[in-house]
């Protein structure tokens, strides 16, 4: 390491205003500061001093996603040999998903950084971390057989759309991974829904989702199959045992708001439980903790409506629009059988709505405040 830091400070000059490269700056300095700690720090005025920057929190959330990424690679490897009838070991599997979804990941992170790394040049900005979580996010709530120009389209359209347009990271309005996701939804409908797109070279093979199963009044799987994993689905949302780690992992160290996953798990249980009274059909009967189990939801949850940037920053706040997330989903699965997921759809909608949330109780806050106010001066 103590060589390439001698190799950076040797060519950094070059790069610095006045040098040849000077126009090249902010690529010199986002690869300087994704490799080591920049030495920059505060020199007057009031500040509050802290290690966590944009880079360690990005890094945090990108090793919380591992888990789900490893096991989906796996995953992709075993419901290709199951739909083949044949017996696949622990490698061979993982082998043949990492070849599978390896191409995914490199085409949403080269698209993803190199607009990132081009806007920042033009703009004369430094290079923001936020894509490196995103940049792995798309790839896992795809399936496994969609073009790979596809992903590269859907990943231009978040970012220029979905960020750069809105002034970069940390002024987008909604999530940019979903975005892309709803892009390729609505765009490509037929490559990103049906029963054909979650298992690789299955040459015709259906592989039916839990939700498809529900929504054709079909047999689910074993609720232990929907917890591990061990189902066709989205690159890394089926195994919610992989997507609890990373919510520790994000809970642990205060990166994701344990708030939201929480009053959105309660959200969508009261709704499901609210529907299983009324009944009606397959959707209103069936245990309402199955929804948590079934589709991108308990994913959504932990990994894209904690998303700091479009989510709601009050603390009262952030109770509501998990909770409402919640609801979202189950009333869109059970009144709209044509699209039996509304994970995506529940989050987007949420994040228009989170700074209308939050205006509201700032808003109750300040009345409260000032109804005390005043009558602690009618008691002087």
């Amino acid at each position: 390491m103590k060589l390439l830091r001698r190799f950076l400070d040797n060519i950094k000059p070059s790069f610095e205003k006045g040098g040849k490269l000077s126009k090249f700056h902010s690529t010199f300095e986002g690869f300087e500061s994704f490799l080591f700690v920049p030495k920059t720090v505060t020199a007057g005025g009031c500040h509050i001093r802290d290690s966590v920057d944009m880079k360690r929190t990005m890094s945090v959330v990108v090793l919380a996603l591992v888990p789900c990424l490893l096991f989906g690679m796996w995953n992709v490897g075993f419901q290709h040999f199951k739909s083949v009838g044949e017996d696949s070991a622990l490698l061979a599997a993982f082998w043949f998903g990492f070849l599978k979804v390896l191409p995914i990941l490199v085409v949403s992170y080269v698209v993803g950084l190199g607009i990132e790394f081009a806007f920042a040049q033009v703009r004369g900005h430094e290079i923001n971390e936020g894509f490196l979580v995103t940049g792995m996010i798309i790839p896992l709530i795809m399936p496994v057989e969609v073009p790979l120009w596809m992903v590269a389209l859907a990943t231009a359209f978040a970012v220029i759309i979905g960020k750069e347009i809105f002034g970069g990271t940390g002024m987008n309005i909604w999530n940019p991974a979903l975005l892309a996701r709803a892009f390729v939804f609505f765009s490509y409908p037929t490559h990103i829904s049906g029963d054909k797109v979650w298992i690789a070279d299955a040459d015709g093979f259906s592989g039916a989702t839990p939700l498809s199963n529900i929504a054709a009044g079909l047999d689910l799987p074993a609720v232990g199959d929907m917890f591990f994993g061990f189902i066709p689905g989205s690159i890394g949302e089926t195994s919610k045992l992989a997507i609890l780690l990373g919510a520790a992992l994000l809970i642990f160290t205060g990166t994701g708001s344990w708030k939201i996953m929480l009053s959105g798990a309660i959200g969508t249980l009261a709704t499901g439980y609210l529907l299983n009274i009324i009944g009606g059909n397959s959707y209103m009967e069936m245990p309402p903790y199955y929804h948590l189990l079934m589709g991108g939801l308990a994913f959504g949850l932990v990994f894209m409506a904690t998303d700091p940037v479009s989510s709601s920053q009050t603390e009262t706040g952030k109770w509501i629009y998990g909770f409402m997330i919640g609801v979202m989903v189950v009333t869109i699965r059970v009144f709209n059988p044509a699209y039996p997921e509304g994970a995506m759809l529940a989050i987007l909608l949420m994040n228009t709505f989170a700074p209308l949330i939050d205006h509201y109780v700032v808003a109750a806050n300040i009345r409260r405040r000032l109804k005390r106010a005043g009558q602690n001066k009618v008691n002087l």
